[in-house]
């Protein structure tokens, strides 16, 4: 039988989707690109917009509209945390959340028995267990994912995903290792750990994320560690010192900001202001040469005033953040924000991303263009119709390798040139 998935959402949804995926290999299933004829269609669901949720119904009712006889499966965030609106999607033969959707393999084989619609959604507890899992392969060809935690304890007042993913909890190391040995012995020399509080890792077990670093950077073969999203939670010095003294962890760190008004950080929960967050952007780039610092900025959250919204647009000029993540606030049910008063109207929140996507534009073309005359280490991933390799230095600066480039290997780059989007240069 073939089965095709179709994942929204982040690195760790992916990462459950590659699980999932070797998992319904190993009962003998052939997987293939959803846009070919299958016999199931998995839908993986993330559920941290309204935007994202609205997208995972349109996917559940078009796959099974386009493919009545097949069977559909929605799993992810999205059931997780609104179980009632998730069964509620007929179009989907199978729903389950991702506390369970390990289970998914012995609940479709059942379902491929009796064809009656299975509603299967284990909630969170409080003391959950890192539920084992791994893989051995990764869609990328050059680079894996290895997600080492999973929950939030934070609950900032906008949202949903303490509920949707449960309490924070750890993956133990010597599963880290031993997963990362694997990818590496199948050709992969770039790890990336991912978590949904990823630096939250190790709180539940007396561990830190420096600590899960220094297992992956035991592999010899392993030539780069990168960390996925961190929040500013316990990125202390002591932290940082730990994580400096890995030479292979490459000096990009995308930490989430979410506005750089201490006031409207208050209102999100954020259990820091604007002059920590700088402290730590500051910490970091004293301590890692050639560091970029990228981050995700929200605007438009209830109450935020025109001052507000300008202090948010002068931080970000004051860091000078090497690429950002600009995204209008989406209310949550069930989240607090969702009930402040003073929401704002939609155009308002577009009217103020637009600005700000107009400045960090304009932060990102300035670092591209700085780094012209750099001699650099690139990892050469992806090749178009005209033999130009594109890849990734350690702080992942996008460069195009003019000629004499394959794909999983190495090189030493001058960069040449740049333009808003990427640099290029030639191997030296």
């Amino acid at each position: 039988m073939k089965a095709a998935f179709y994942t929204l959402g982040c690195k760790v949804n992916q990462y459950e989707t590659q699980a999932l995926s070797e998992a319904l290999i190993r009962e003998g299933f052939q997987i293939v690109p959803h846009s070919e004829d299958a016999d199931v269609y998995i839908i993986n669901s993330c559920t941290v917009t309204a935007e994202s949720d609205k997208k995972t119904r349109q996917a559940v009712r078009r796959f099974k509209r386009q493919h009545p006889d097949s069977t559909v499966v929605l799993t992810g965030c999205m059931p997780q945390a609104y179980p009632e609106a998730a069964a509620e999607l007929d179009s989907a033969d199978i729903v389950a959340g991702n506390r369970n959707n390990c289970d998914i393999p012995g609940i479709l084989m059942n379902y491929l028995k009796e064809k009656e619609r299975k509603i299967n959604i284990v909630q969170h507890g409080n003391h959950d267990d890192f539920v084992k899992c791994s893989i051995s392969s990764f869609d990328e060809r050059t680079r894996a994912a290895i997600k080492i935690e999973d929950g939030c304890n934070r609950f900032c007042s906008y949202c949903i995903i303490p509920y949707a993913r449960g309490r924070v909890r750890s993956k133990p190391l010597e599963e880290i290792r031993k997963e990362a040995a694997a990818l590496a012995e199948n050709g992969y020399t770039e790890i990336v750990l991912v978590g949904i509080n990823l630096s939250s890792y190790g709180t539940d077990c007396s561990l830190s994320l420096s600590d899960a670093v220094a297992a992956v950077c035991e592999i010899d073969s392993v030539k780069r560690v990168r960390l996925g999203s961190l929040e500013p939670d316990h990125m202390t010095e002591e932290m940082v010192n730990g994580l400096k003294a890995q030479p292979k962890l490459c000096p990009q760190f995308h930490i989430s900001l979410q506005s750089g008004c201490t006031e409207t950080l208050r209102r999100m929960n954020r259990h820091y202001d604007a002059d920590e967050y700088e402290r730590i952007c500051n910490l970091l780039r004293s301590s890692f040469e050639d560091c970029t610092i990228t981050t995700d900025i929200m605007v438009g959250f209830a109450g935020e005033t025109e001052e507000e919204f300008e202090e948010s647009l002068r931080f970000a000029e004051k860091i000078g953040f090497e690429k950002v993540h600009v995204f209008p606030y989406s209310q949550r049910k069930g989240t607090r924000a969702a009930e402040f008063p003073n929401q704002l109207e939609k155009a308002v929140k577009e009217e103020r991303a637009h600005r700000m996507i107009e400045l960090t534009n304009r932060l990102r073309a300035d670092f591209l263009k700085s780094q012209i005359g750099k001699t650099v280490e690139v990892l050469a991933e992806t090749k178009d119709e005209n033999g130009i390799c594109t890849g990734y230095t350690a702080n992942y600066t996008p460069v195009r390798i003019l000629s004499g480039a394959e794909c999983g290997n190495y090189y030493k780059i001058k960069i040449t040139a740049a333009d808003d989007d990427s640099c290029e240069g030639e191997i030296i």
